[in-house]
């Protein structure tokens, strides 16, 4: 996770089998020699001197499609490692010194292309005016005729339909324009990954840009797909010597009658070129545990927390042979907290009343019993009255008539003493996972600081400070982990997850068990790695919580407190842990309804195993369902467990595929199931 530069994604063909209850039992697909060449040939048809690439914007108030041409062009090739080769492409216009650079990878073992453009400005005097900047605006698929669609997904709105499928069919001549509706990239109606599927095949598509992007998917009449996708706004000149970047495109391609083949290839993808890695492998998400907790009124989120608080419930873990991964304190712990813990975001000094020595007294203890410490910050984020609001109101961007103001990491002054201020808290105060919240709009700061020929500027800057700061501290401090929320997970994007994870991806009413059964049904389509937050170890509160991390909000202290089945959910959680890094096939119907069932499947087809969650919610009567699990092989044997009845069963892959009734009793209820294949 070193290297941050997001780069050019071009996707082709995956080899897997047509029919999903046989697919192809490899933990990575490689390209066949036809996809190769289909590689190669769209990066000649889209990268050579006379042709038009795959993004489009207007200079000078001519399309770049009249003039990119004439430009002197040269191109550069980096063997990053053995499965990622970039193409750096450069264009330089000869009158006016503007050099786009387009840093193009292609992949080996995936069907994938990256790409991300740079603009410099190398004269001393401004340029002419750059704008509408698509970093995506090229057909993608030819497609046969019949039925085509846009799979895509809600973002995050802190409520029961986060991370919701949308299915769109996608007509003649029509197109579907979409994207978030404020500046975080997955605020409120759309994540920025999605699926186009036309007939036998597909491509999955990723944007990586942190603020707020626009996508449109047509379908033409030719049968052909196009895509445009960038920012929404920008209009702006450089100033001599300036740099910019666009957002980051990623495509995946892929083939078969099951469009979860494609997002099962976009997921594995993403495990291994853009989720963090530990000794050659994608991170296993931690198991937290909250040591801090609120308290009675004016307690507010951690704000009543103390050191000898903190200390006593990392002991009291322990007393009951609860091994969490990491202890967690979260909002409130700084000066100026006490009326409301959102009032000292910009004081980020330890509160001297609750925590006089710092956070050594707590992370020392944590890790002496083989635990990491996790601290909460919102650096963006500055209320008015603040060590930086009044020592540094040069770096703020007010907006009237309220009370937050932005740090604007797009000044470098304000960058450095960022990166310089976390990095030295982290090593100081015995930090090892650094979680960054963001619980305002940036868009309206960032556009009442632009000029009319300088629309986007800010928000492209800070954006650029964002990725600068957080591979900073990753550089600095090898093996840390970013918690990236934003009021829940309303920052997900392809350049954020491959530098961080969303462990609580979600702000809605906290521990609600069915919403978050939607949540994981909803984002698992795209996402592997994401996680959210559980306060009572029941088998169906704790089983609708659990993906590939957790974070637990259990007070130890009630008498009432069932320490026994505390500690089987915690085995269970680390024994399922690992298949949510499978692959992933819904079961039943997403539904935010208290009158339904909901269940998914995790399987590792490299294993020849999985697990089925099921879940029967508290207002329907419906006792037995039907399922259909996938990805299985239908001639092998696989021993299946019904874990909470006891019972083993054996089934062929053809008979689990054409499907097996699994009941319930009760309302609410959950059911695991684990399977594998039965070794000859």
């Amino acid at each position: 996770m070193k290297k941050r530069i997001v780069l050019i994604t071009l996707i082709v063909f995956s080899v897997l089998s047509a029919l999903a209850t046989a697919q192809v039992k490899k933990s990575e697909i490689h390209p066949s020699a036809q996809e190769k060449k289909l590689i190669e040939k769209f990066i000649s048809e889209h990268f050579t001197k006379d042709k038009q690439p795959p993004f489009s914007f207007l200079y000078n108030k001519k399309p770049s499609s009249s003039f990119l041409a004439q430009w002197d062009f040269s191109v550069e090739t980096k063997i990053i490692d053995e499965n990622r080769t970039m193409r750096i492409y450069t264009y330089k216009d000869p009158q006016t010194g503007l050099v786009l650079t387009v840093e193009c990878t292609a992949f080996k073992d995936y069907p994938a292309v990256e790409w991300v453009i740079r603009f410099k400005n190398t004269s001393k005097v401004g340029t002419p005016v750059i704008e509408n900047i698509m970093a995506a605006d090229a057909e993608l698929i030819t497609g046969k005729k019949g039925d085509y669609f846009l799979h895509r997904a809600k973002g995050s709105s802190a409520e029961r339909t986060d991370f919701a499928p949308i299915d769109e069919s996608l007509n003649p001549n029509a197109e579907i324009a979409f994207g978030p509706d404020a500046g975080r990239s997955s605020d409120n109606i759309a994540l920025p990954f999605f699926n186009i599927e036309t007939p036998g095949e597909g491509v999955m598509v990723g944007i990586g840009w942190s603020g707020k992007w626009k996508a449109v998917v047509k379908r033409n009449a030719s049968e052909t797909i196009s895509l445009i996708a960038g920012m929404e706004k920008t209009h702006l000149k450089l100033l001599p010597g300036e740099e910019i970047r666009t957002p980051s495109i990623l495509l995946l391609y892929w083939q078969g009658i099951d469009r979860m083949i494609g997002h099962n290839q976009l997921r594995r993808f993403i495990l291994k070129h853009h989720t963090p890695q530990k000794d050659g492998k994608p991170v296993t998400l931690p198991l937290s545990a909250g040591i801090g907790f609120g308290g009675p009124s004016p307690c507010n989120e951690y704000s009543c927390a103390t050191e000898t608080y903190a200390v006593a419930m990392v002991y009291r873990l322990a007393q009951f042979d609860i091994h969490p991964d990491i202890g967690w304190i979260d909002a409130g712990w700084y000066e100026g907290s006490e009326n409301g813990w959102w009032r000292g975001v910009g004081n980020w000094t330890p509160n001297k009343k609750n925590f006089p020595n710092g956070f050594r007294p707590i992370s020392d203890p944590l890790k002496s019993l083989g635990m990491g410490f996790l601290l909460w910050f919102e650096p963006e984020r500055v209320f008015e009255g603040t060590w930086l609001d009044k020592e540094h109101p040069e770096w703020l961007i007010k907006f009237p008539q309220n009370p937050n103001r932005l740090l604007n990491l797009g000044n470098p002054e304000a960058l450095r003493w960022l990166t310089d201020h976390i990095s030295g808290m982290l090593d100081k105060e015995g930090i090892t996972h650094y979680r960054q919240d963001f619980n305002f709009d940036p868009l309206p700061y960032w556009q009442s600081n632009d000029d009319s020929n300088r629309i986007g500027i800010t928000e492209i800057k800070h954006i650029e400070g964002l990725y600068a700061f957080w591979d900073s501290l990753l550089d600095r401090k090898p093996g840390l982990l970013i918690d990236n929320c934003a009021s829940g997970g309303r920052r997900i994007d392809l350049e954020t997850i491959s530098r961080s994870a969303p462990l609580w991806r979600t702000d809605y009413a906290y521990y609600e068990p069915n919403g978050y059964q939607c949540h994981t049904y909803g984002l698992s389509f795209y996402l592997p790695c994401h996680g959210t937050g559980n306060n009572n170890p029941d088998p169906y509160m704790f089983r609708s919580a659990i993906s590939s991390a957790l974070v637990l909000g259990w007070d130890l202290n009630q008498s009432t407190f069932p320490i026994v089945q505390a500690k089987k959910s915690i085995e269970e959680f680390k024994q399922l842990r690992p298949y949510f890094y499978g692959d992933y096939y819904p079961l039943t119907d997403y539904s935010t309804s208290d009158n339904a069932w909901m269940a998914y499947q995790f399987d590792r087809p490299e294993k020849g195993d999985g697990i089925v969650l099921a879940f029967r919610r508290n207002s329907t009567n419906v006792t037995t369902i039907n399922i259909k699990p996938k990805g299985l092989i239908s001639g092998e044997n696989y021993e299946v467990t019904y874990v909470d009845y006891g019972i083993t069963q054996t089934y062929t892959g053809k008979k689990l595929s054409e499907g097996i009734d699994i009941k319930i009793p009760q309302a609410p209820g959950s059911l695991l199931i684990t399977y594998c294949i039965i070794k000859k």
